[in-house]
């Protein structure tokens, strides 16, 4: 009878929390996967098409054009955001004056909201005036024509979103740097070890676990990349910015096919799901937890 009561309490203390993740979350994933068999313009009952949307999307050159998109993102922005939220992590993970304030600077990015941080940096990279340009023409150069350009749109968009999450990796890694215990270092220091030789050796293999979260999240998230191409592009020019989440809202409320959506996010669930287990499998040839 206690253990029944025991259950019934711990029941009753998750209920407010579960009741909120079913209506909000679960529901909703498995409504999408449902409409992805169907056609639905919001208006009329939806219909039952099979795989018809699958079909349709697969030989869809937009999406295939999307998808490219996205990892050019990914492949632009991950190299950019890590190598200089290690720089960044290194530099203060050590104790000295105002080193508190300038962490809080690098994070103060990434609790702006995107539409600030899209505002500025169109300001700043605009090809008529804009802080950049005007200092290149100073020098004699002619500025690209960077977010109205099909060539510089996707270097824009990509520099912006680097200098927002910069703060948010270097953090993370930051805290990687401090739970590695500073007697590997010192060690290999008396040993005659250089600095480069003790970063590339010591400190670079013991912070792979959160290299290997910064990753991970990294990919997630940037598969999902959408307010800065909104905000900044809308998916131009000549769809040179355009990506897949920009694509499913595109569809649901633009017009009203909210069936091919959601086979355009069933498809988007597959890869990032895909991706992130290979990374899993992947992670005991080079994660070092010891």
């Amino acid at each position: 009878m206690k253990y029944k009561r025991e259950n019934l309490s711990a029941t009753l203390f998750i209920l407010p929390s579960f009741l909120p993740l079913v209506a909000f979350l679960i529901v909703p994933m498995l409504a999408a996967v449902t409409l992805s068999f169907a056609q639905w313009d919001l208006l009329t009952p939806p219909s039952w098409v099979g795989l018809e949307n699958y079909f349709e999307l697969f030989k869809s050159a937009v999406f295939w054009q999307t998808l490219k998109n996205s990892i050019v993102f990914i492949l632009g922005y991950l190299p950019i955001v890590y190598t200089l939220g290690l720089a960044a992590a290194l530099a203060l993970n050590k104790k000295f004056v105002g080193s508190g304030l300038l962490r809080a600077a690098y994070f103060l990015p990434v609790i702006t909201s995107w539409v600030i941080v899209s505002l500025l940096w169109k300001w700043i990279l605009n090809p008529e005036g804009g802080v950049v340009n005007s200092l290149l023409s100073q020098i004699g150069i002619q500025g690209p024509g960077w977010w109205t350009s099909t060539t510089w749109a996707m270097p824009t968009v990509i520099i912006a979103s680097a200098w927002k999450d910069l703060g948010y990796v270097m953090l993370l890694l930051l805290a990687g740097l401090q739970s590695i215990p500073p007697e590997y270092q010192e060690a290999a220091a008396i040993d005659g070890a250089s600095k480069s030789q003790i970063l590339r050796l010591i400190t670079l293999p013991l912070l792979t676990p959160a290299t290997f979260f910064v990753i991970v999240i990294s990919l997630i998230n940037n598969f999902q990349v959408f307010d800065q191409i909104y905000l900044m592009t809308s998916g131009g020019p000549e769809g040179s910015t355009s990506v897949i989440v920009q694509q499913i809202v595109k569809n649901s409320f633009d017009y009203g096919r909210m069936g091919y959506a959601s086979a355009l996010s069933m498809v988007l669930f597959v890869i990032i799901l895909s991706i992130t287990l290979v990374q899993i499998k992947l992670q005991k040839r080079w994660v070092n937890y010891e």
